[in-house]
């Protein structure tokens, strides 16, 4: 790899990373008691699923690249806004009947990693023209994203106002707005 593959690649997992970024400052917002342990945990996450997903498409290869690319941007747009409705539905719930909610659970890590890692298995797809190792690019988007996390948190958890419900409303209506942004990019070209 030279050094304007791996610039290319670099700018990739940053483009990449926009979304995991935004889902980890909600994140953080709605945790701000979050510990680095749970911090690295969430990243580990997101960042497997950025670096696994292009592998993935690159195994599936170019004959599945259409039938995919008709239809990722509503997975992730209903998988973000059913994460985000349920999280604005447990904010607005008066206290006494709110359920606990825990951006902690890995049934929601799993759903937002899935969510933002779904334009990842397009990229895949499309590294099946080049004759590159998708180990090397999977492998440096994974490390970005990773940090892009971890700062993302930092970040969210340090954003000045009070921790309660609205931080749960807040959080939500960022997911469904990450959901709206990949929409409008697939489908009006907006980005």
């Amino acid at each position: 790899m030279d050094y304007l593959q791996f610039i290319t690649f670099l700018l990739l997992g940053i483009g990449l990373s926009f979304d995991s970024f935004a889902v980890s400052v909600s994140l953080g917002v709605m945790k701000r008691e979050i510990r680095f342990q749970q911090a690295c945990y969430v990243a580990f996450f997101l960042a497997f699923f950025q670096a696994a997903f292009p592998i993935l498409g690159w195994l599936i290869g170019m004959s599945l690249k259409n039938l995919i690319s008709t239809f990722d941007h509503w997975i992730s747009f209903v998988l973000l806004s059913l994460i985000g409705i349920r999280m604005i539905y447990e904010g607005m719930r008066p206290v006494h009947e709110r359920q606990v909610f825990n951006p902690l659970r890995l049934r929601f890590i799993l759903g937002v990693s899935v969510a933002t890692s779904i334009d990842a298995l397009i990229v895949g797809l499309s590294f099946g023209f080049m004759d590159t190792n998708m180990f090397i690019p999977s492998g440096i988007i994974g490390v970005v994203t990773f940090i892009a996390a971890m700062l993302g948190m930092l970040f969210g958890k340090n954003i000045s106002g009070e921790k309660s419900h609205k931080s749960i409303i807040v959080g939500g209506i960022i997911l469904i707005l990450i959901g709206l942004k990949i929409l409008a990019e697939h489908l009006f070209g907006i980005s």
